[in-house]
């Protein structure tokens, strides 16, 4: 079962302007979507609160928070937030829709990178981290998920949802947000995030980059906690023999336990990391990392979730006091033993994650986990990564339906269902949905084909009927596709809109009509091939009354065969004053004349060298048609 069609904002219009397509991605506090704004008409990413954590207003107040803080930014490699609103239950933020994938999908696609595409990435992260960290603002989050590689090649931060101003702290006696593979010691021991803990994030996701695998790994959180506290991020070149030293250091740098030791902020780590770069030499930046490299993932999946915070010994309220056995940490190879008030004080990190993971006593932990397991992280896996990964939490598959996507590459998970992370019973099984790839179809061939029947053949195959124009043509019969734009056989993703040339027909010289009685004009209209309409409203004319006194379209242009030509009726001209222009000379008469709105013609007395009007042909003061032509006499010898 496809369960991006079972999501009930599917295909629903938000807030009376979002028309929701497709589901991309669900988080631990929102699922994102892929939209369509409809008045602006432009894709965009819609990112929608959880229905159910609506109701808390402190989740509220992060994702009106992180649109407010994105705003201010806008910065290139800052994933833009357009608009925040809510409808009911759902609270949104619509952001820009980048076309690509994650850095996590590259990492689970390619293992370690080679240092200079790991720097190709880093930099333009740091570059937008900086700027949030120089305008008061801590990302809080940094992890691969959070960053977006467009299919142009453009590196964007997303998700400012934990975003704080710099100097703010967390619950200092509860938990924190947060991601635990990323999360800097101080976050946990004291609640503090500033904008060194992003720094050490950005430094994990470099050993990341550069090895393929996370630095600090465990069954449980727990573990993970207890290294981030106790053990120093490796040198990548431990995992991956061969990177410079340069590169060693500067991840070393970054992920210092003691945030004194790091760089202040992303633009000090771009800074260092740009120093880094020009160090190395050109085989170093294209070393090639190992082929194969395991997927390393932990009990502690990578989405954003709720931390226990580690409560220093003396500081805590009573009901951390109970006493558990922490069960024993996998070795690692070459680490140095934590001193003993280190242990203790990692021992009671452990205790408090394992409390709130495993629940209190084992009577809870069956009654709430026993029976039950959780859907693994699937989205995005290839088919047998994701059988693989069910099979291994004692799942089977139960199912598999193939769908198109434009956004999950062919042959990896679209959807499941039950979704990823979701609670179900240990012997049920889970339906997965695999991509097909990007939907392509081809703009058929409608030519020749009438206009109505060329709009039902692009809908068939998915198109949209776009803009209509007409132009002539003496092949195509008039109300005929000419052609389309993009052109037929153009491959087009579906709901692409394809515009249409329809034919007016072979183009007919429309006559000259005006002065003819309406039946004579009529005549000649439709033995061109036109049709004839008679306007209601009658007008003044020179042209006698009853006759055609205008035409539209006029004559000497072009019309389709079938086309109207709409005629006008003259009621006759108007009768005028006619002005007494006697006595004046020739210049002054006519144009008095022609002002009045009369023709003028001049006769001028035989042997008469004078230019004074002796008469004219309709006294002044009397009436005489408009238009009509006035005869002045000059005076004679």
């Amino acid at each position: 079962m496809d369960t991006t069609l079972q999501d009930p904002l599917v295909g629903q219009l938000l807030d009376g302007r979002y028309r929701i397509d497709a589901r991309i991605a669900v988080g631990g506090m929102a699922t994102v979507y892929r939209a369509v704004d409809t008045r602006l008409d432009r894709v965009l990413a819609l990112k929608v609160m959880h229905p159910a954590l609506a109701t808390d207003a402190a989740f509220v107040e992060r994702f009106i928070r992180e649109a407010k803080s994105v705003a201010r930014l806008a910065h290139p490699n800052v994933v833009a937030v357009f608009d925040q609103g809510a409808q009911g239950a759902y609270v949104y933020l619509a952001m820009e829709y980048v076309a690509g994938c994650t850095l996590r999908d590259v990492l689970r696609e390619r293992g370690a990178l080679q240092p200079r595409a790991a720097l190709d990435i880093l930099e333009p992260v740091l570059a937008a981290l900086g700027a949030a960290h120089r305008a008061g603002f801590v990302h809080r989050d940094m992890k691969p998920e959070n960053v977006l590689i467009g299919d142009d090649g453009r590196v964007k931060v997303a998700d400012f949802g934990l975003v704080r101003a710099v100097g703010t702290v967390t619950d200092t006696t509860g938990s924190l947000l947060g991601t635990v593979s990323y999360l800097a010691p101080e976050q946990i021991e004291h609640g503090t995030a500033d904008t060194r803990a992003d720094v050490y994030a950005c430094g994990v996701v470099l050993y990341e980059m550069l090895t393929g695998g996370k630095p600090h790994t465990g069954e449980t959180a727990a573990q993970v906690i207890y290294q981030h506290l106790n053990e120093d991020v490796p040198a990548p070149s431990r995992a991956v023999p061969g990177l410079a030293d340069g590169l060693d250091e500067l991840v070393a740098g970054a992920t210092a336990r003691n945030p004194e030791a790091r760089p202040h902020d992303a633009v000090a780590l771009l800074a260092r990391s740009r120093e880094v770069r020009a160090g190395l030499t050109e085989e170093q930046l294209d070393a090639m990392p190992p082929q194969a490299i395991a997927e390393t993932h932990d009990a502690a999946d990578d989405r954003t979730s709720v931390i226990p915070r580690v409560i220093p010994a003396g500081q805590g309220t009573a009901h951390h006091t109970s006493r558990l056995e922490m069960p024993p940490l996998p070795p690692r190879a070459g680490g140095r033993r934590p001193s003993v008030a280190g242990s203790r004080r990692g021992i009671f990190a452990a205790l408090v994650a394992l409390l709130l993971v495993l629940g209190v006593g084992a009577g809870v932990w069956y009654i709430n986990s026993g029976q039950f397991t959780r859907v693994p992280s699937l989205l995005g896996q290839t088919q047998t990564a994701a059988e693989k990964r069910l099979a291994d939490a004692g799942l089977d598959v139960g199912g598999v339906k193939r769908s198109y996507s434009d956004t999950v590459d062919r042959g990896r998970v679209i959807s499941s269902d039950p979704g990823s992370g979701e609670r179900i019973r240990g012997n049920d099984a889970v339906k997965l949905v695999i991509s097909r790839g990007p939907e392509i179809v081809q703009v058929p061939d409608v030519e020749g084909i009438a206009l109505a029947d060329a709009r039902r053949e692009l809908k068939k195959v998915g198109l949209v009927p776009g803009m209509v124009t007409r132009e002539f043509s003496e092949e195509i019969a008039r109300g005929e596709v000419i052609r389309t734009d993009p052109a037929v056989g153009t491959d087009r993703h579906p709901d692409s809109a394809v515009a249409l040339v329809i034919s007016k027909g072979s183009p007919v010289d429309v006559p000259d009509v005006t002065g003819l009685d309406i039946e004579a004009a009529r005549a000649a209209l439709e033995e061109a091939g036109l049709r004839t309409e008679v306007l209601p409203d009658r007008v003044n004319s020179v042209e006698a009354e009853g006759t055609v006194a205008r035409q539209t379209p006029g004559d000497d242009t072009e019309a389709a065969e079938g086309d109207t030509v709409e005629l006008t009726v003259s009621k006759g001209p108007r009768m005028l004053d006619v002005p007494d222009v006697t006595g004046k000379n020739v210049d002054e008469a006519r144009s008095k004349l022609e002002e009045a709105g009369f023709e003028v013609k001049v006769d001028r007395a035989f042997l008469s060298f004078s230019d004074t009007i002796a008469s004219q042909s309709v006294d002044g003061g009397e009436q005489a048609p408009e238009g009509s032509t006035i005869t002045i006499k000059t005076k004679g010898l």
